[in-house]
């Protein structure tokens, strides 16, 4: 138990020690299109919360949601460094996330029902991936529109 909290504040801190790596230029480019893909996580994990899509057994903290680790951690600053090398290369954009959220979805979910720290409910795996998918072209249009305005 108390290494499974463990872990989650070290995957929720460790990604931030790479933001001085991104530039500052980088994350003030893509700032908002991470901010605005962690609120629509936020926003699904609320309506996976009513539809048993998942569970988390462990929190960083009582009042925290389970989400919370890895939505301002490693999806977040993540999400920054595909985009800085990935962004106008669509089709390498794509691709990426589509490995990314493949070791997600299969190794590291397995992982997290292993280790009792959360589990799929209603929600096979095949059916996060495309979840993720969908949320990867989110931020991908969302960035889009952003530059083109």
């Amino acid at each position: 138990m108390k290494q499974s909290k463990l872990f989650l504040l070290i995957m929720l801190i460790l990604p931030w020690f790479s933001i001085p790596l991104l530039g500052k230029k980088t994350v003030k480019r893509f700032w908002p299109a991470c901010l605005f893909i962690a609120i629509v996580v936020r926003l699904e994990s609320m309506i996976a919360k009513k539809r048993h899509w998942w569970y988390f057994y462990e929190k960083i903290s009582p009042n925290a949601i389970g989400e919370f680790p890895l939505i301002w951690g490693p999806f977040f600053i993540g999400s920054m460094w595909i985009l800085k090398f990935t962004y106008g290369k669509f089709w390498i954009y794509t691709i990426t996330n589509l490995v990314i959220d493949t070791a997600f979805t299969f190794p590291f979910v397995s992982f997290l029902e292993k280790f009792r720290i959360a589990s799929l409910i209603q929600l096979k795996k095949y059916q996060l991936s495309i979840l993720f998918f969908i949320k990867s072209m989110l931020l991908y249009g969302f960035h889009f529109l952003k530059e083109k305005r």
